[in-house]
């Protein structure tokens, strides 16, 4: 039970929902939603990875993950 509950703390600290909106704002995207934590979207040296959909420049529905770490900015990859 004490490693469930560990497992659920650390992996709800892995995504950070706002650095994600704040990074996909400043790149021009709009009707941001964010849906947990990026399994496998991200590099090992990222800290935290979270999904997000949108809409680009030109109205076009993306989706992605925003990866980022400490100490470093966001990345915004595409799938």
């Amino acid at each position: 039970m004490k490693k469930l509950l560990l497992i659920t703390l650390l992996l709800s600290g892995c995504s950070s929902s706002n650095d994600a909106i704040k990074a996909l704002k400043a790149n021009g995207f709009t009707d941001i939603q964010t849906h947990g934590h990026a399994f496998f979207n991200c590099s090992e040296d990222d800290t935290f990875a979270t999904k997000f959909t949108a809409k680009n420049k030109d109205g076009q529905k993306i989706s992605g993950a925003v990866c980022s770490g400490w100490l470093k900015g966001s990345t915004i990859r595409f799938d």
